[in-house]
């Protein structure tokens, strides 16, 4: 438990992240449809240990494959990859657990995590906010249901450019009170 915060409180700000910060800025043109529609599943992992994600991930997609009205999870882990770098190696053991399940091509994970920095940036780049989150998380998202949605938005290539550029655009420091108040509980 991240901070003395429950696992209920965690969720909250993460809902709130992504209602105030993702979804108010537009960074995802699709958060907004999804969690109006309460089909986002929210859901704090209280793992430790690598192992004990592994298990976590595995547990939400095979929940995810039997219960069709959750369109997408966000797997939060505040105990375990703290550190970017070594959040950003597990990655690998993600995907590794997708071709495991023969799950690959029916889902994908995305990356968030409170330390999130792209290649070639500086970590105070604002950049980097796009993919910034209150907690280290995995979002577990449906590969079909991603091909319709881009399939149906005009110039889908442009929207992380469009993101760099606003985050770029509102700078390092309104960023910043604009991300911890957006998941301040």
């Amino acid at each position: 438990m991240a901070e003395g915060l429950t696992d209920e409180e965690m969720v909250g700000a993460v809902r709130k992240w992504v209602s105030c910060f993702v979804v108010d800025l537009d960074l995802c043109p699709f958060a907004g449809r999804e969690l109006s529609s309460n089909r986002v599943r929210f859901v704090a992992t209280g793992a430790t240990t690598e192992e004990g994600l592994l298990r976590a991930l595995r547990g939400e997609l095979e929940l995810l494959e039997g219960d069709a009205a959750i369109e997408t999870t966000l797997l939060i882990h505040s105990e375990v990859l703290r550190d970017f770098y070594d959040y950003n190696q597990f990655l690998d053991l993600a995907d590794d657990l997708l071709k495991q399940m023969d799950l690959e091509g029916v889902y994908q994970i995305a990356s968030f995590h409170p330390g999130y920095q792209f290649s070639g940036t500086q970590p105070g780049d604002a950049e980097n906010c796009t993919n910034r989150s209150p907690y280290p998380l995995l979002h577990l998202l449906r590969e079909a249901s991603v091909e319709r949605a881009i399939s149906s938005y005009p110039d889908i290539d442009q929207v992380p450019v469009r993101n760099t550029e606003r985050m770029n655009a509102l700078g390092s420091q309104l960023l910043r009170r604009l991300w911890s108040a957006s998941f301040d509980i």
